[in-house]
Order: structure tokens, then C-alpha cells, then sequence
């Protein structure tokens, strides 16, 4: 699309909208969109020009936690100066970047590279609220490769919906961005989607899907899927590398763990 028209004043994105960890259209060079899972809002950049996100839906540009009240009505701050975004937080719980770094209240804005960055508001029960952010780079798309690479789409991979359910219950602290995470238990995994599907999951269950992934990639080429790959002791070595290749991968992304959360739905049904 021509971004310089079409985000001059402003667009919205509605809740359907893809990820932006897939990217986003052609648009005026440094148009921001920032995504929640209730929509989001993109907008051509312009000195001065500021996006909110926050729970208050009727104040800001972006809702996120609208059924959460321990996210600030305003939480943060998206301003455009000298050329490139910048996020602010205006909250009273501390925002999660990338890298596990955290953003508090009343601290210096942060600068926001070309391309996607997903941000983290911590919530009631441990839940934590996706933000999703994407600056479109100097060509107006994606950031460009350096010179001499060879860019090419990430490979993704076929997951049948009961494996994708458990991988995203597995992966789900690679998928929130923690430090060194590490996957969950069978038997945590097991007992997590038993509240979603009661009486469906067992450990062994749990074991037979992920090793069914992990056996099918590794004839596919993708390496330290095996025990004699990786040697002794295993641990979660093949698990682990199985997760990152699926997010490197983009098989899996953030947005995937509201299929784990009921309680992280619309709130506007």
C-alpha cells in the first residue's frame, strides 16, 4: 500500500490481524503499527507525533489488558523525535523488552530499531500482556540485509493443531521472552491443557506428540533432534533446540500463546 496516504492520519488494525512478527505492507519509511490482541494502530512517522497504549480503550490508540486492572489505564508511550520511535512508560508496572530488559516508570524513553519488537506488560496470575511493535525500515518495509547477503523467508513448519497446542504449552517462556528459559515439564504440560481439553492429556501423551515433531524435523535436516546428535546427558538439549528452531523458524510466535490462555481472550464478546 502507499503508506505515505494511507497511515498520514492513521490506520487501524483489527484483532484478526496477522502478526507482525510476519512483517507488514509497504508503508511510508519509519510508519509504526503497534498490535494488541484486541487490534492495533499504525501510523507514517512525524516529529512530535505520540501513539498510547494502555487499558483505558476509549483514551488510546492501542488497548492492551483491557480486562486487567493491575495494567495502568495509560501504560506507555510511543513518540516520534530525530527521526525514529521511541517508548516511553507511563505505567506503574515495569515493561518487558526484549533481552529480558526491563523499562520502568519515570525512566528514559528507549529507541526502537527497523523491525519488530515485541513488549511485555506483566499482569494479574502471573499473565503477561503482548504488545507487538514492527518500524518499517528505510525502504519502507522490512530493514535491510547488509550488503552481499542473501535474503531469504524463514522456513516454517507443518504442525498438525494438537501438536501446535502442546508445542506452544511446552514453548510458552521461550515464547514470553524469558531469560535463559527452558521448556516446561511433561507433566506441567499435561496438567495445563487438561484445563483447556479435561481429560485428554497425559504425560506420555505429552512425550509421544513433541517426539513426533522432534523425529520429523530431524529427517527434514534440522539438527540436534536426536540423542546421538547431542550425546549424554540429554536433559532438555532436545526440546530445547527443537523451540528455537520453531521460533526462529516463525512456525511459532508470541500471539500463539492466547490459544493456552482462556482468559486472554476478546473482551468485547
Amino acid at each position: 500500500m502507499d503508506g505515505s496516504t494511507q497511515l498520514a492520519d492513521g490506520q487501524r488494525l483489527s484483532s484478526n490481524h496477522d502478526s507482525l512478527a510476519f512483517g507488514v505492507p509497504r508503508s511510508a519509511p519509519g510508519a509504526i503499527y503497534a498490535l494488541a490482541i484486541g487490534g492495533g494502530f499504525a501510523v507514517g512517522p512525524r516529529e512530535g507525533r505520540t501513539v498510547v497504549f494502555g487499558r483505558n480503550k476509549p483514551e488510546v490508540h492501542v488497548c492492551i489488558g483491557e480486562d486487567d486492572r493491575r495494567v495502568s489505564r495509560q501504560h506507555g508511550l510511543l513518540t516520534c523525535q530525530d527521526g525514529r520511535w521511541w517508548v516511553r512508560n507511563t505505567g506503574r508496572l515495569p515493561i518487558r523488552m526484549p533481552g529480558s530488559q526491563w523499562l520502568f516508570a519515570d525512566e528514559e524513553s528507549l529507541p526502537l530499531a527497523a523491525g519488530y519488537t515485541p513488549l511485555f506488560v506483566p499482569g494479574t496470575r502471573g499473565r503477561e500482556h503482548l504488545l507487538e511493535l514492527y518500524v518499517a525500515g528505510d525502504d519502507g518495509s522490512r530493514p535491510a540485509p547488509r550488503p552481499g547477503d542473501v535474503t531469504e523467508p524463514p522456513r516454517t513448519w507443518r504442525l498438525l493443531p494438537e501438536e501446535r497446542l502442546v508445542l506452544i504449552a511446552l514453548g510458552q517462556r521461550y515464547l514470553l521472552h524469558e531469560s535463559d528459559p527452558q521448556p516446561l515439564g511433561r507433566q506441567q504440560v499435561a496438567e495445563q491443557l487438561n484445563e483447556l481439553q479435561p481429560e485428554t492429556w497425559t504425560p506420555r501423551k505429552v512425550e509421544h506428540t513433541v517426539a513426533a515433531v522432534r523425529a520429523r524435523l530431524s529427517k527434514a535436516g534440522v539438527p540436534g533432534l536426536t540423542r546421538e546428535e547431542v550425546g549424554e546427558p540429554v536433559g532438555n538439549k532436545l526440546n530445547d533446540n527443537l523451540l528455537r528452531e520453531l521460533l526462529l523458524s516463525t512456525t511459532l510466535v508470541p500471539p500463539d500463546l492466547r490459544a493456552i490462555d482462556p482468559d486472554d481472550g476478546d473482551t468485547r464478546r
